[in-house]
């Protein structure tokens, strides 16, 4: 062969050939898969839980949420008090919106009597569970952010979230768990110039939210993280037993709200957000939405609450007016009975569902006629979303986790129970 027909000889590669050595390396190389724990004490898990990842490099191989840390026996708590009695428990499931757990069991429990509550207590449930709906949204928006590097977003959140705190302390006499309300109505009147406060609280909240919104919805981290990242799809998370802003996410056009609508939602004009990909960025514009529809159902009901009784006038339900109390036998003698044996609930069983925060609040109640609970079970929210977090999260990466656990919620004590 002639010289010119040779083929000429390639000029070494070192890229590729430190690239083929390494290859060769790595391929004798034993590796092992390694496992972690996330929680229970963590700045990533707003609730007390362990998360045992087990990884390959960054890959999620396998996750096991670990629950029971905040267990505290409390449908078994329930049955052993009046039905009255059961609302500091309920305080302490979603304590980020403990009015909703409030209204929610109450509701259930006047749907076993087949008790109509006065129009105003209506008006001030519907007004106090949207308050606290944004004081949990707040929460979870501003803490999503702050846990992909957003310090500033979060603190627009918090003071949102402590200027409503302040009104439902005006509200109810305490900021967290409130036990405000009763089988019947509400414990307490609006307090004099309260509506006013909350207008102003509103206005300014609403100024908080364009923060919120222009640091976070555009920001190219933050998108980054969120876009395309903690996927579930409708049919799945229908399938886990999704609801609430997270199965909205995916598409699904379900509120209660609107669905079968109690006390008086059904006169207010307020829109129910939907998302497309049922990702962790669709997860977060719903709620940045739900807040603005919070705040368009608080203006309408303040703006046209009636007067009239926030209780029903039955001393075999509510406690009759101290007056009656300290001047009539009657009336010390309803008082005994109530506070001693509690409200002789008719015997029979019921479900009944409220929209939470997080989506439906379902309560299953059982009574023997007695004054405390034959059975009571909850249905929370949040245990069917975070049932679905191994088949949302296995086989992404690490940091995805953070951000799936932040829009899914997961609020310990409704978990647990």
């Amino acid at each position: 062969m002639a010289d010119s027909a040779k083929p000429e000889a390639h000029a070494p590669n070192p890229d590729i050939d430190s690239y083929a050595h390494e290859s060769e390396l790595e391929a004798h190389l034993q590796t092992k898969s390694m496992v972690i724990n996330m929680g229970p004490s963590h700045p990533a898990t707003h609730g007390t839980v362990r998360l045992k990842v087990e990884l390959d490099g960054e890959t999620i191989t396998k996750i096991d949420p670990e629950i029971g840390f905040l267990h505290r026996g409390f449908q078994k708590s329930c049955e052993n008090v009046t039905w009255t009695q059961c609302l500091p428990y309920t305080d302490r499931l979603n304590y980020l919106s403990a009015m909703m757990n409030n209204f929610g069991f109450l509701n259930a429990v006047e749907k076993l009597i087949g008790l109509e509550i006065p129009e105003r207590a209506q008006y001030i449930r519907v007004i106090g569970s949207e308050l606290h709906r944004l004081t949990d949204h707040l929460t979870c928006v501003g803490a999503t952010g702050l846990e992909m590097g957003g310090f500033a977003p979060f603190l627009y959140g918090m003071e949102a979230r402590e200027l409503i705190q302040d009104r439902v302390t005006e509200l109810t006499g305490a900021r967290l768990t409130t036990s405000f309300g009763r089988v019947g109505g509400i414990n307490r009147d609006l307090p004099e110039g309260w509506i006013a406060k909350v207008h102003k609280t509103l206005t300014r909240t609403e100024e908080l939210l364009v923060e919120m919104d222009g640091l976070l919805t555009r920001n190219r981290i933050f998108v980054d993280r969120t876009k395309d990242t903690g996927v579930i799809t409708a049919d799945d998370a229908i399938d886990y037993g999704w609801t609430g802003p997270a199965l909205r996410a995916c598409g699904v056009d379900y509120d209660i709200r609107k669905v079968r609508p109690y006390w008086v939602y059904e006169r207010f004009d307020f829109d129910v957000p939907v998302g497309e990909h049922g990702d962790n960025y669709d997860r977060y514009l719903v709620r940045l939405e739900e807040m603005r529809q919070s705040i368009r159902i608080l203006r309408q009901a303040m703006d046209t609450i009636p007067a009239g009784p926030i209780i029903v006038d039955d001393w075999r339900i509510a406690l009759p007016p101290k007056p009656e109390v300290y001047g009539t036998i009657e009336g010390v003698m309803a008082h005994f009975k109530l506070v001693m044996e509690g409200i002789q609930v008719p015997p029979g069983e019921v479900y009944d569902s409220t929209e939470a925060s997080n989506g439906e609040l379902g309560w299953y109640l059982v009574s023997d006629g007695r004054g405390r609970p034959y059975k009571v079970h909850v249905r929370a929210p949040g245990f069917p979303v975070l049932a679905a977090l191994p088949h949302i999260i296995t086989g992404k990466m690490l940091p995805d986790l953070v951000p799936t656990f932040d829009t899914i919620n997961m609020i310990g004590g409704e978990v647990e129970q």
